[in-house]
């Protein structure tokens, strides 16, 4: 299958986090629901991004929170996070001895591309994603 094969561009799917903390294993499960039609590796990135830029919403953002994600074609996806703070995402350092300040390494390391995007109120941060499609795609 090549990228002229890929499903259509689809609406985004948007999620409103309106919980005090997020509901991340839900969110997981929800993310390999959706998409089904990738390969395993490739819903597990989603999954790691989605936990990473949701995770840093909670915990540096400011309500409102809203999660979106969207297939752009030719085998991308994006995940977009929106939150009301207006500083900026810092890019940690990975330390073995640290539990924390990993999660925009881990998504530079695994995305094809991220960044902010300014709002009137907040930001987004995304992330873009190359994904493979699963077995299930060429049955």
């Amino acid at each position: 299958m090549n990228a002229s094969d890929d499903p259509p561009p689809r609406q985004a799917l948007v999620v409103e986090l309106t919980k005090p903390s997020p509901a991340l294993p839900a969110m997981r499960r929800w993310i390999g629901e959706v998409f089904g039609d990738l390969s395993e590796d490739s819903v597990d990135d989603v999954r790691l991004v989605v936990t990473e830029l949701v995770s840093n919403a909670y915990d540096h953002g400011l309500h409102p929170r809203l999660l979106r994600l969207r297939r752009l074609g030719a085998g991308l996806l994006r995940v977009e996070v929106d939150d009301a703070s207006p500083d900026k995402p810092v890019l940690g350092r990975s330390r073995i001895d640290d539990t924390r300040g990993r999660g925009l390494v881990i998504v530079d390391k695994i995305a094809e591309a991220w960044g902010v995007t300014w709002q009137a109120t907040g930001k987004t941060v995304w992330a873009e994603l190359r994904c493979g499609l699963g077995l299930a795609a060429f049955a």
